[in-house]
């Protein structure tokens, strides 16, 4: 079993940063794409950033050039660093890993974080 654990959200004025955290835990074999996803009050919840294993990454159009999405191998840990923040950015933020565990017998599935709050408000 893994879990992943995020930290980082609160309360933030316009314009304002916040880094979010998100390590995963358990019986990894490997840790393949890791993402952040949010859901706003009555809105789906939609993709914010992802980045794969070797580094490469992809983002929402409405984040490119404000929020950066990096991870830390050796410690299991993928961060979002969010710049420039807006109210419409207000949601509830999920960490998302494809991970490969187990010991002697390994499975392959997504994993998801308990979410963290992120509010932008003056």
């Amino acid at each position: 079993q893994v879990q992943l654990v995020e930290s980082g959200g609160g309360l933030v004025q316009p314009g304002g940063s916040l880094r979010l955290s998100c390590a995963a835990s358990g019986r990894i074999f490997s840790i393949h794409a890791m993402g952040w996803y949010r859901r706003a009050p009555g809105e789906q919840r939609e993709l914010v950033a992802a980045i794969t294993s070797g580094g490469s990454t992809n983002y929402a159009d409405s984040v490119k050039g404000r929020f950066t999405i990096s991870r830390d191998n050796a410690k299991n840990t993928v961060y979002l660093q969010m710049n420039s923040l807006k109210p419409e950015d207000t949601a509830v933020y999920y960490c998302n890993a494809d991970v490969t565990s187990g010991s002697y017998y390994y499975s392959r599935r997504d994993y998801w974080g308990q979410g963290t709050q992120v509010t932008v408000s003056s």
